[in-house]
């Protein structure tokens, strides 16, 4: 059953007169190579989405069944994502939002406003909201987390093909004891992102 709490922050916005209600979220901030991906997601308020929760704390496989259901039941879905190269040139927190403005901007119907994970909206060109710890406040932020993570889990398990040494498939970039041997002992490849590398 879907838990009621999610639809409050969506239902208090309805209340000022927004129709079309995204939420917001990225995935893929921490790890040391690859993309980071963004999503966005305007919910049908009767949708059902058992499970629906942060994508941290959902199973992988419950992941990808919520990710089916969302991507046939929602009006309006996007995933985005900026690459390792914009990541080094305008630092994470840019990239991020830029990941995230890039998937409301391809929302077709478009959104009137978004509710933004976390307490940065830099770059946000539609009226939105911060929501902190927004993927466990908002069913719209949840589905976009979902979205978010499972597409650049897929994303970097196709990393993995084109550089089998680093075994992305099993850390998907992140600072692992695993990934940092293999950094050791290959160095870095074309999708590792160099500022993050030196900061280590």
């Amino acid at each position: 059953m879907k838990t009621p709490d999610l639809w409050v922050i969506e239902a208090e916005y309805r209340t000022q007169g927004y129709g079309k209600i995204c939420g917001v979220d990225e995935a893929g901030a921490g790890p040391l190579a690859g993309r980071v991906y963004a999503a966005a997601v305007i919910l049908p308020q009767t949708l059902i989405l058992p499970g629906l929760n942060d994508s941290k704390k959902v199973p992988q496989k419950r992941r990808e069944v919520l990710y089916e259901m969302i991507t046939e039941g929602a009006l309006a879905w996007s995933v985005a994502w900026a690459d390792e190269k914009e990541v080094d040139r305008i630092n994470i927190l840019n990239a991020r939002m830029l990941a995230m403005e890039r998937a409301i901007q391809s929302l077709e119907p478009s959104a009137d406003f978004a509710l933004i994970d976390g307490n940065k909206n830099v770059g946000i060109t539609v009226a939105n909201a911060m929501v902190v710890k927004g993927d466990e406040k908002s069913a719209s932020i949840a589905a976009a987390s979902i979205l978010a993570k499972v597409s650049r889990d897929w994303y970097m398990c196709e990393m993995a093909q084109l550089y089998p040494e680093y075994a992305f498939e099993r850390h998907k970039g992140y600072p692992t004891k695993l990934h940092y041997e293999r950094l050791r002992e290959y160095g870095s490849c074309p999708i590792h992102r160099q500022t993050f590398l030196k900061k280590r």
